[in-house]
């Protein structure tokens, strides 16, 4: 007798902390493929009825139109953090429409494999077939899940702390230069601090924690 095992069900209005890898460990994120990861996110967030590919090539009169029609719509999801690492992502959303972040990254992922495929002569799925993901139950849970994503590239030694706030592969680049933001929503994070050097020193003071966990972790899977 086999035994079904269900996912646990995503509620629409809650968040969740979203993950998924390439196959293989791929690299499949970098400076040549992030801008293009980052206009499929904004793209399908929203219900589509055209593929991304397909409203590239519209005119530009069509485009505003329809994007004027689709934008007065409600959002699949609200984008709240990401973070791009070099073989996976981690995004932290909230659910706007029922079954909203299915179609999302569904969406998101397929398109990406398409976008990276070609331009690299490759065939066949890029990412898990299923991505990971958690709810966020409290208002501590959220903090700390959205610092942690954007401590990532920190965390694996990427990069410095000091250059994060100019680093584009995390949204904390976003959350401190607001003339950037594409489609975060900040205010969710942000309201639990009185300034930009309240919200720079919360994430300062986790670094070495997150790092030390990371070594731990990666000392058990290399033993």
């Amino acid at each position: 007798m086999f035994m079904t095992i269900r996912r646990p069900f995503i509620a629409t209005g809650e968040i969740y902390h979203i993950y998924n890898k390439s196959i293989a460990k791929t690299l499949i994120f970098d400076k040549s493929t992030l801008k293009k990861a980052l206009e499929i996110i904004n793209y399908y967030r929203y219900k589509q009825r055209i593929k991304l590919s397909k409203f590239k090539v519209l005119t530009d009169d069509v485009k505003n139109i329809y994007l004027k029609e689709i934008y007065s719509s409600s959002p699949l999801v609200d984008f709240l953090a990401f973070s791009f690492m070099p073989n996976h992502f981690h995004f932290l959303i909230k659910q706007l429409q029922i079954t909203g972040i299915r179609q999302f990254v569904s969406n998101f992922q397929n398109s990406f494999a398409k976008f990276f495929n070609l331009v690299n002569k490759r065939e066949g799925s890029l990412f898990l077939n299923s991505f990971k993901y958690r709810r966020i139950t409290t208002r501590e849970e959220f903090l700390h899940v959205c610092r942690y994503i954007h401590l990532n590239p920190i965390t694996s030694r990427l990069i410095e702390f000091s250059s994060l706030i100019n680093y584009p592969f995390s949204s904390y680049y976003w959350y401190l230069n607001e003339k950037q933001n594409q489609f975060i929503n900040t205010n969710l994070m942000t309201h639990n601090f009185k300034s930009n050097e309240k919200f720079i020193k919360f994430h300062a003071t986790q670094i070495d924690h997150q790092q030390k966990l990371y070594d731990m972790k990666k000392l058990l899977i290399d033993g």
